[in-house]
């Protein structure tokens, strides 16, 4: 059995320091704690974003190639540690071995995306001359990197949403301080050694800070951080936008998603992916499949048929590689969702399967008959719990989806393309997937959500035009 070291550093200005251990991480399923960690006061704080402003031109300077090279370079450090990191992520964060490995795959992924993305960083030659006043005038814009950003990253998919903050700021050229999730900082304190083996990166291109919620009020705050991009929890993401300040803002914040199954869908099919959308990883993922909306010929037999495949689920260690269902991220959480499953069957909903938990496992539960004003229909679960309700007609279908204050993702299980037109017309949601659930997602596709579920785009090219600034020249030629 692999073993993690019992002391990890954090990365200030590109080098590894250990000026305490104060951060102590658990074994999520154990509850024993596997490793400390440094925790950053706002002294090293404050040092890591002065390093990423001495650090901002020199990272402009880089040369397209030099940025690709740290990418690739980190696509190969990872490739060499995959079972390392996946080990890592298992322990700390509870998600069962072989999900920790195929997010170990998609980190790859995306900084090898990154390192594509790299060497094309593109402008455009715009014609001024469209009125007698501008004649023999020209135009072009390139885009240039915005300078020092600030990442917060969350504790369910601490590799790769990470990645997702760090990949791009690489391939534009911005220096950047990253705070991980306390409950979930080692993927990322890899990362920063990693990178710390690339010595073309200025002093202050990165610094890797586990810190307290109350010390690191500069990550939002401080007015030399240009962009600020946090995933999380929606009032923490939206608390933080409003004391920001002058900075870009992007969020990636929650949602309950909803997929729709209509009566000529392949049932089958649809059946693995919502078991998969709806209970992989415990369900902590803001795109999880939360609601589903299922036509009212086929409704009896899908329901049932899910019901089935929900009991037959297997709980247990993480490091088993049979388990599908591990703990939640905690005993608060699972009990927090266990009061809202108890309180919508107490109001008239049915219990389909599960509705147990000990500690922090939370069994896969499957509920239906959930009334609109019940928490586990308007808020976001972040666990193992999917709610069934019926339709008969289309357009009603889409309205509940709408029906939400969240709006990420959202997945359709049709043949009939006159309704996938529509719904991609009318549907108030960052994005939809056709024939597959809403928590599909490929990492180099433009992903993000409306309404209560953020602002901006990830997805590397997307997040590296976020990271950027227009920067126009306009030449009088005679």
């Amino acid at each position: 059995m692999m073993k993690l070291k019992d002391v990890y550093p954090l990365y200030l200005n590109n080098k590894a320091v250990q000026p305490n251990t104060d951060l102590a991480v658990t074994d999520k399923f154990t509850g024993e704690v596997a490793f400390r960690t440094a925790l950053a006061t706002p002294d090293v704080i404050d040092e890591a974003i002065a390093g990423a402003v001495r650090a901002a031109e020199p990272m402009a300077k880089l040369a397209s190639y030099e940025k690709r090279d740290v990418l690739d370079h980190c696509v190969k450090r990872f490739a060499e540690r995959k079972d390392e990191l996946a080990y890592a992520l298992c322990v700390e964060a509870g998600k069962p071995i072989a999900d920790s490995e195929g997010e170990v795959g998609r980190l790859i992924d995306t900084f090898r995306i990154a390192a594509e993305e790299a060497t094309r960083n593109y402008g455009e030659v715009q014609p001024l001359d469209i009125s007698p006043r501008a004649k023999g005038y020209m135009g072009m814009w390139k885009r240039v990197p915005i300078g020092p950003c600030s990442f917060i990253s969350p504790f369910n998919f601490p590799l790769n949403l990470a990645a997702h903050k760090i990949a791009p700021a690489i391939a534009m050229g911005c220096p950047f301080v990253m705070k991980p999730a306390s409950l979930t900082p080692l993927g990322a304190i890899i990362m920063g050694e990693v990178l710390a083996e690339c010595d073309v990166l200025p002093e202050g291109a990165f610094s890797i800070l586990p810190a307290s919620r109350d010390g690191a009020d500069l990550f939002t705050t401080d007015e030399r951080l240009k962009l600020l991009s946090f995933t999380g929890s929606p009032d923490v993401g939206w608390a933080l936008k409003a004391k920001s300040g002058k900075k870009k803002v992007v969020l990636e914040l929650g949602g309950n998603a909803a997929v729709v199954v209509d009566k000529d869908a392949d049932l089958e099919h649809a059946l693995a992916r919502i078991i998969f959308g709806g209970y992989y990883q415990s369900g902590q993922s803001c795109i999880h499949v939360q609601r589903v909306i299922i036509h009212a010929e086929i409704y009896d037999h899908f329901r049932d048929m899910l019901a089935a495949k929900v009991k037959a689920l297997k709980s247990g260690d993480p490091k088993n590689r049979d388990t599908f269902i591990g703990p939640m991220i905690s005993a608060k959480e699972a009990q927090r969702l266990k009061t809202w499953i108890d309180a919508a069957v107490a109001g008239g909903a049915t219990l389909l399967a599960g509705g147990g938990c000990d500690g922090n496992m939370l069994e896969a539960t499957l509920l239906e008959g959930c009334k609109r004003d019940m928490d586990v229909y308007t808020e976001e679960a972040f666990g193992p719990v999917v709610i069934l309700s019926k339709f008969t007609d289309w357009d009603t279908a889409m309205d509940e989806v709408n029906d939400s204050k969240f709006g990420l993702q959202a997945g359709l299980f049709t043949s009939d393309i006159q309704k996938v037109l529509g719904a991609w017309d009318v549907l108030d949601v960052g994005g939809i997937v056709v024939n597959d659930v809403s928590s599909y997602r490929v990492d180099n596709m433009p992903y993000g959500g409306v309404k209560d579920s953020g602002l901006g785009r990830e997805g590397i090219r997307f997040a590296m035009e976020d990271m950027s600034e227009i920067r126009n020249m306009v030449i009088r030629r005679s």
